[in-house]
């Protein structure tokens, strides 16, 4: 089951892939990773789904790593009378924290902490955008607004306040009770919506307590501000654009995805790229030669992973976009114009040993990097250094390997860890002809931590001719 590429594909599960043949098709097609999209579903449907990844995993002795997406904060208004209502630019329409059903002219909006933060002259966007709204007066319990775009508006559509840093968590009721169902299921990641300050993902990591990988969601404009932080307390990054997309103007996120990537491969933090990759394929054979070249920029900049929502949950050529992804991403790695970014490599023994291997394998032309590794540290060096071969990541703990199944170039693998030096590369040699990395007579890299099972030790670099 060796991908013929370096990038890696999360499915999002759903009604039209709950199946074990679906789910089967799906990683048979390429998807290394498997998104539990907490937001719908119940925990009884997720729980069979990642049995039946687990019995893959299994059968084809590859590790699969599953990432549980909560839900977070979900604002919308009230409902409506007649469960809908015409709207007309410029009239006025008022907010505020009446239960009752609404009308033309105001409707409900139960947050009062957004009416304590809302000033004149904010927008305040329904329904993903479009109707928008802006504050002319607000109150502690109500806002009155002009309705600035939109004719149309039903009951309960979500609500977005552009630029606006909302004095709300991060985590639900929701989003604990389905933390604690997704830690005692063995989810490898979890995301964290509605991330807006570094104290959310803080937050996470004591409620995680290490038992997962925890993933920040980039979709509020607040959180750019401190992007920088919020990197560096995640162990990775989604770059949700659906929402971005939203609270920020089309133009400005594409340079924002850049960006974004940028900063998770300065420090060595996975990153995906997610939302609308290859939309039209939810309820088409192919996809458009726009969204296309969406998911081969994405990969050109960098990206660890990109992620398919609505078409692999609901669509109806599941599998088949998996596979379009797949073909996307090899042309483009085997594109002479493709040269993944190398980030600069820390004062650390760690960096300095990832960084030689990466030299070493063009100096000596080696098949491939084979990083032993107890937490993954040593992988994940490696994998920052984007080299052009890729990397098999050795581990003993099943829970690394599969954390590592999102990692750029990393073919991940569950096995003993070496009781020696001789040990080590006999293992590594046999490994990297066993799964296909290298033919005897070829060389390979070997990249580990000497004592042997101490993790975050690198310090040993070893070339290896395969026999």
């Amino acid at each position: 089951m060796r991908r013929q590429r370096q990038a890696k594909i999360v499915a999002t599960l759903g009604p039209a892939t709950s199946s074990r043949d679906t789910i089967t098709a799906l990683f048979q097609a390429g998807a290394d990773v498997f998104r539990l999209n907490m937001s719908h579903g119940s925990q009884e449907d997720h729980r069979k789904n990642y049995d039946i990844l687990r019995e893959l995993e299994t059968r084809f002795g590859r590790p699969i790593g599953v990432l549980a997406d909560l839900q977070g904060p979900k604002l919308r208004i009230g409902s409506f009378a007649n469960d809908a209502i015409e709207l007309e630019r410029g009239q006025a329409f008022r907010l505020d924290l009446d239960e009752a059903p609404g009308d033309t002219l105001r409707v409900g909006m139960p947050h009062p902490e957004i009416f304590a933060v809302i000033k004149a002259g904010h927008r305040i966007l329904l329904d993903d955008g479009r109707v928008v709204l802006e504050v002319t007066r607000s109150g502690e319990d109500f806002a009155e607004t002009t309705v600035i775009a939109g004719d149309g508006l039903s009951n309960n559509k979500g609500l977005n306040l552009p630029g606006v840093a909302l004095p709300i968590a991060a985590l639900t009721d929701k989003d604990r009770a389905d933390l604690d169902f997704a830690l005692e299921l063995g989810a490898d990641w979890i995301a964290l919506s509605f991330v807006q300050r570094p104290e959310d993902i803080i937050e996470a990591h004591e409620l995680v307590g290490g038992r997962a990988a925890v993933m920040a969601k980039l979709e509020k404009p607040s959180a750019i501000v401190e992007l920088d932080e919020i990197v560096a307390l995640s162990d990775g990054i989604m770059v949700a654009r659906g929402d971005l997309g939203v609270e920020l103007k089309p133009e400005e996120v594409p340079g924002l995805q850049k960006r974004i990537i940028r900063a998770c491969r300065k420090a060595g933090k996975p990153v995906i790229v997610a939302t609308q990759m290859l939309e039209s394929m939810i309820t088409a054979p192919t996809p458009t030669r726009a969204e296309a070249s969406d998911v081969a920029t994405a990969v050109y900049d960098g990206a660890d992973a990109l992620m398919l929502s609505g078409e692999t949950a609901v669509g109806e050529y599941a599998a088949e976009t998996v596979g379009m992804m797949d073909r996307i991403m090899v042309v483009v790695e085997q594109d002479t114009l493709y040269e993944p970014t190398i980030a600069s490599p820390e004062a650390t023994s760690a960096d300095a040993i990832s960084a030689a291997a990466r030299q070493v394998v063009e100096t000596v032309n080696a098949s491939a990097i084979v990083a032993y590794s107890v937490s993954g540290s040593t992988t994940l060096r490696a994998a920052r250094e984007r080299p052009e071969v890729p990397i098999l990541g050795l581990t003993p703990k099943v829970e690394s390997a599969r954390r590592l199944a999102l990692v750029w170039g990393v073919h991940s693998v569950h096995t003993q860890d070496a009781h020696d030096f001789v040990d080590m590369v006999r293992h590594a040699v046999a490994l990297a002809k066993d799964e296909g990395f290298a033919v005897p007579g070829e060389r390979i890299v070997i990249t580990a931590g000497v004592p042997f099972g101490t993790p975050g030790s690198t310090n040993t670099l070893r070339i290896a001719r395969v026999y």
